[in-house]
């Protein structure tokens, strides 16, 4: 095939254009599957730009799912795609309005004592070592300084305009997501309880990805609801599984992590999440997207959420800050259809009349400011060190003969490690030695309506986080982990 023509824009990277010139192309069935692309040198010389333009741009819409790579081939494009016609392959048609279906209207953690460990393994901790903290004192000391009565009066329960203001503009520029409305949660937990509190009767079913996060699920469970587990593998929930769930039970909401599955880090395809969305709509399904950690890619740019495309609005967005900043700044947020909003609202007066105003108005300076984002890009710079540090550990531990697999995720904060022995003996051992981890068992529910739990024998994974620990930190806990199997 002849290369697409493009004139270069000069306001935008040249790799970001080849990007958005290919996809179009394969969008509107220009390019129709099996068609395989000139080779990256051929490509570069009738663009006049430098090869790794070039394959920086192909090996993204690799990752997106729009291309297939092969051996000493050029590019193909996919045939993965439910390819119809444009309308399935890009943006979705337009839908009727959805019909909404609410609630009317005791859960334990088992908290861990992290300061116990010295090596801490934890798939969610951020290195609170390398938070700035005097540029954001000085954002405290602004919100101090602002301070406005009627900001810290009972009005505004949904968030401080300031901030909502500023988190809508960051997520149109790095995550695709065009909003006019959020809701400021206090963390990502409140705003699951509240959508749990929002849709589910006692009885009602929740589909789950069958290894996922478990103060979800407890959000769930605690509300009414029976959970159903669905299928995974190794490119996340399967959509046969989740089909034949939904026909044969009446299945209210699904929760999903598509970006960077939890706990195995899996990113969902592109392809699956079309199905998936077109037979929630089928089915009268509300989709939660809980993207906790979507600053954290590295391999390519992340895929834009499943909320950014949802011309039904059947899906309820959730993030945090949590990741970014530390746990203890309480902030996460949602977004939702307007009808869907309003009731969240309603609900977070009952629940919790406001978040801390001063740290939303803070946060809020911080974005302004620039902070914020110069913070994003160091860690992560940072933490694609260390996830490639950890990655380099682990391959050495191949080896020298360690029995352990791993595919190497393409972000996020952890590695799903496959052991072939007793993770159980292994997990007990290095507790001992003051190294804290978790393993597979820890991430499945109990009582789920319909559980694929296997025996505690065939549960081979641990999670090792490699965020909160330098890489120096993080080989020293490796190695005291396998040591018992190190040659």
């Amino acid at each position: 095939m002849q290369p697409l023509e493009i004139t270069f824009s000069e306001h935008k990277a040249k790799y970001e254009q080849l990007i958005e010139v290919y996809r179009s192309a394969i969008k509107s069935a220009e390019l129709l599957p099996g068609t395989q692309l000139p080779s990256a040198r051929y490509l570069a010389d009738f663009y006049g730009v430098n090869r790794h333009t070039v394959m920086m741009a192909m090996q993204s819409l690799a990752s997106e799912g729009w291309l297939n790579t092969q051996l000493r081939k050029a590019y193909v494009v996919s045939d993965d795609l439910p390819i119809e016609s444009s309308a399935t392959y890009g943006r979705q048609e337009s839908k009727a309005p959805f019909s909404f279906q609410f609630s009317t209207s005791n859960y334990e953690f088992n908290e861990v004592d992290l300061s116990q460990y010295q090596y801490i393994f934890a798939g969610g901790l951020p290195d609170l070592s390398a938070f700035p903290k005097q540029a954001f004192k000085q954002s405290m000391n602004m919100a101090a300084r602002q301070f406005n009565a009627q900001d810290m009066h009972y009005a505004n329960s949904a968030g401080v305009d300031a901030l909502k203001l500023q988190i809508m503009r960051y997520l149109s520029q790095a995550r695709a997501l065009d909003l006019d409305d959020l809701l400021i949660c206090n963390g990502s937990q409140e705003a699951l309880y509240l959508v749990a509190k929002a849709f589910i009767n006692k009885g009602d079913c929740v589909a789950i990805e069958t290894l996922g996060y478990p103060p979800a699920r407890m959000a769930f469970e605690s509300c009414g609801a029976d959970l159903v587990d669905i299928k995974q593998d190794e490119q996340g929930i399967c959509v046969i599984d989740l089909e034949a769930q939904l026909k044969s039970r009446k299945i209210k909401l699904l929760y999903l992590t598509p970006l960077h599955q939890y706990p195995t880090t899996v990113t969902l395809p592109v392809s699956r999440r079309l199905q998936i969305y077109q037979l929630c709509y089928q089915y009268g399904v509300v989709i939660i997207e809980d993207d906790y950690d979507h600053e954290f890619h590295y391999q390519c740019r992340p895929l834009q959420p499943m909320a950014a495309d949802d011309p039904a609005g059947i899906v309820i967005y959730i993030s945090t800050f949590s990741k970014i900043m530390c746990a203890g700044a309480r902030i996460g947020y949602l977004h939702a259809a307007p009808i869907v909003m309003q009731r969240l609202k309603a609900l977070k007066k009952l629940i919790n009349h406001k978040n801390d105003v001063f740290m939303q108005l803070a946060v809020a300076h911080w974005m302004l400011s620039g902070e914020f984002e110069r913070h994003l890009k160091r860690m992560t710079k940072l933490y694609k060190q260390r996830w490639q540090a950890m990655s380099d550990q682990l391959i050495e531990l191949q080896r020298q003969g360690v029995p352990i697999s791993f595919t190497k995720p393409d972000g996020g904060m952890a590695i799903w490690l496959h052991c072939d022995f007793d993770v159980q003996t292994l997990k007990s051992s290095a507790q001992k030695k003051g190294v804290y981890f978790q393993s597979e068992d820890e991430f499945y529910h109990l009582n789920s309506l319909r559980s694929l739990r296997p025996s505690t024998e065939a549960m081979r994974h641990i999670r090792l986080g490699f965020a909160a620990q330098t890489p120096e930190q993080a080989k020293l806990g490796i190695q005291k982990i396998f040591s018992d199997y190190s040659a």
